[in-house]
């Protein structure tokens, strides 16, 4: 009996042993490190609602609508003239005071003022930090395309070999295809009839009934230029401009500043003769500074002196 119990003692503890063995043995394979490089690398299937990165550009919509850039031109046609000719302006700068220089309002009578703003212009294409940051230059060479046509046989810039040397022509060339003196066609003690010199001059049959007065009266009103200065010829100096109101300060500031750089003389007012319906009258008398630079000879830019003048301009506008 006591040696059946002492086998019973021996079986039990045995089998404890055995289970406790089994117990501590891994489960399963899956439960062992694997090796890095049996790794599989995982990879997302795609998925069909997403577009592809190349197609995303053609399907991007913005959440707010992209206000456009204004676009800055450096040439517009302000108007055209009666025979259909474009009256255009070149642009420079991007400042808030605009200074506004123009040309060829006697066409082929003065081509040497439609001459100096070409050149004015070809200055500007080359030195464009001429003009200062506060400064917007407005250059309109031929404000009579007519006029001019009749005299210069190229289209555009020209030089003076392109001038005729017809005395007949250059004075019809003064006015354009109506004829009306242009520069008698403004709203300023307007008249039917004007005078140039000792000789009677049409002065259109109202006030802006060119289509070329009209096309810079309203680029002026849209566009409200701080001064203007219009070049003719001949005679030499630069005058003021009023109309029945006086001089307007900002006007004598001008007229000085311009002719003591260039070294023309100064002029209060144009007093050769009566005259109606002056352009830089009608600005002085919508209380814009505008001022009249007679160049000396009919045949001469005068470049030099007038480049001067702008500069001073450009410097007494930047401030």
């Amino acid at each position: 009996m006591k040696k059946n119990t002492i086998l019973v003692a021996v079986a039990v503890i045995v089998g404890i042993g055995v289970l406790y063995y089994l117990a501590n043995l891994p489960q399963n394979k899956t439960e062992l490190p694997a090796s890095p490089a049996a790794e599989t690398p995982v990879v997302p299937a795609p998925t069909e609602s997403a577009p592809k990165v190349d197609d995303q550009k053609d399907n991007i919509t913005p959440s707010e609508p992209q206000a456009a850039k204004p676009e800055i031109k450096s040439e517009t046609v302000i108007g055209k003239s009666i025979m259909g000719r474009d009256i255009a302006a070149y642009h420079f700068g991007t400042g808030t005071k605009e200074i506004l220089f123009v040309g060829g309002i006697h066409g082929g009578y003065a081509w040497n003022t439609s001459l100096l703003a070409y050149q004015l212009i070809d200055y500007l294409k080359a030195n464009p930090n001429a003009i200062p940051a506060s400064v917007k230059a407005t250059v309109i060479p031929v404000l009579n395309p007519d006029g001019l046509s009749k005299v210069v046989s190229a289209t555009g810039r020209f030089s003076a070999k392109d001038v005729s040397s017809s005395p007949e022509a250059r004075i019809s060339g003064r006015f354009n295809s109506t004829p009306v003196d242009l520069n008698r066609n403004f709203d300023c003690g307007w008249k039917a009839e004007g005078v140039w010199q000792n000789k009677p001059v049409s002065g259109g049959k109202a006030a802006f009934s060119e289509p070329e007065s009209a096309a810079i009266r309203d680029y002026a009103q849209n566009r409200k230029p701080a001064a203007v200065i219009a070049w003719y010829s001949a005679g030499g100096g630069v005058y003021s401009s009023s109309c029945g109101n006086g001089i307007l300060p900002e006007t004598q500031a001008i007229t000085d500043i311009y002719a003591t750089a260039s070294g023309y003389k100064a002029y209060k007012n144009f007093e050769s003769y009566q005259v109606s319906g002056d352009m830089t009258d009608w600005f002085a008398k919508n209380n814009v500074a505008a001022i009249g630079v007679l160049l000396t000879t009919p045949n001469d830019t005068e470049a030099d002196k007038n480049l001067a003048g702008i500069k001073a301009l450009f410097e007494y506008y930047s401030k």
